[in-house]
């Protein structure tokens, strides 16, 4: 007995061929996306303590780097930024002191303007007074939230904005972690 049904034939493939029209508008779009992420964010390691509780050694975070081309750092911000000295990493701190204020630590808290700062959370006091500081124009105050064992503004150094990379963002990895930057609450004391 013979079988009478119809055999399918498989579709003949056609070579994949691109013009070379195809291939300049791949790479245009390729070259956009790329350099639109390497000019909005970046990655940054986070080596050493000073930034504990808030950020840990080893986390992953991603830097916005276009915030600060629209506004200007905020006193909370934790910003990444080249110190104002040799070093072979940037570091990450938080804003404390904006242009113009004048910051000063005494018996460890922290006073701007003769104002005291009120940080929700408590971060903890810094670890050394320094008194009465002017922060320069275009320069802003920071420290690690690890008040005693952070390399910050307490040196007697500020960060000029031009060295300011980024606001932190994020942190990306390890995923236990994963989740926008902490964000603090600071206000200035109402004088009486």
């Amino acid at each position: 007995m013979q079988s009478h049904e119809p055999q399918i034939e498989a579709p003949k493939k056609k070579p994949m061929r691109f013009n070379v029209r195809e291939i300049l508008i791949m790479a245009l779009i390729f070259l956009v996306v790329f350099a639109t992420v390497q000019f909005s964010v970046q990655s940054f390691r986070v080596d050493g303590p000073s930034m504990e509780p808030s950020f840990t050694e080893g986390e992953f975070i991603m830097v916005n780097k276009l915030t600060y081309r629209f506004c200007d750092p905020r006193r909370g911000d934790v910003i990444i930024f080249d110190p104002p000295f040799s070093s072979a990493y940037p570091f990450i701190k938080r804003v404390v002191g904006l242009p113009g204020e004048l910051v000063e630590i005494r018996h460890g808290d922290i006073y701007i303007d003769g104002r005291l700062l009120q940080e929700t959370p408590d971060l903890g006091e810094p670890n050394r007074d320094i008194g009465p500081t002017r922060v320069e124009k275009g320069h802003y105050f920071v420290l690690g939230d690890n008040r005693d064992n952070s390399r910050d503004s307490t040196e007697g150094w500020t960060v000029p904005r031009e060295n300011i990379i980024g606001r932190s963002w994020m942190i990306y990895w390890p995923l236990s972690t994963w989740g926008l930057s902490p964000d603090y609450s600071y206000k200035l004391a109402t004088v009486t």
